[in-house]
């Protein structure tokens, strides 16, 4: 593997940040298809591979979303062309047998605790690859926590084995906003080298 070049890290890290606001043009199902595609290419736990999304389009869709959003994030979500309810799906074992061919490694996971912790995680670390994967293709992400875990499962995940972590508009950024990048820890203070 050799080094991205500057140009890519910026658009990926350096300059990227959480966006607010996107132009009003959609994001196409073919994008959105790409980019789950890539999310899933991130690491977990043997390939057990349980993030899953929900991707909010519709004005119907987004009528049932608004009522699962906190005051200080409804505006800019029902306003962003995408929002993904980014989920984990603890019944990931279903798919091991697919997923993981060398072993049936599903005796790992029959504590549900155990099983919920391991989706959690692992749908955490492909999340991850969800965000830079967006910001590789030119989206702008703006995730967040401020909404009604309960009611989006309720309106979105009836019948599934899938849980809600976390929210994130899509689009095509208007731009970087205009505010200083808030302050980020140093290497010391986040890190050490045993």
């Amino acid at each position: 593997m050799s080094r991205l070049d500057d140009t890519a890290l910026d658009q990926i890290f350096r300059i990227s940040r959480s966006h607010p606001a996107f132009e009003a043009r959609p994001v196409a199902p073919e994008v959105l298809e790409e980019l789950t595609a890539l999310a899933l290419l991130g690491p977990s736990a043997f390939n057990q591979q349980p993030l899953r999304v929900v991707y909010i389009r519709s004005p119907e869709a987004k009528a049932a979303l608004e009522p699962a959003l906190s005051s200080g994030n409804r505006a800019k979500t029902m306003a962003a062309p995408v929002n993904a309810l980014v989920c984990a799906d603890t019944e990931f074992t279903d798919h091991l047998p697919l997923v993981f061919p060398p072993a049936d490694v599903r005796g790992y996971y029959t504590d549900p605790a155990v099983r919920a912790g391991s989706a959690s995680t692992n749908a955490l670390l492909q999340a991850g690859m969800l965000i830079a994967a967006a910001r590789s293709l030119g989206l702008g992400v703006g995730p967040m926590a401020g909404f009604d875990k309960a009611k989006a499962k309720a309106a979105f995940l009836g019948g599934t084995s899938w849980e809600p972590l976390f929210l994130m508009n899509l689009g095509w950024p208007t731009a970087n906003p205009d505010t200083a990048r808030l302050p980020r820890l140093g290497f010391d203070q986040a890190a050490r080298i045993a």
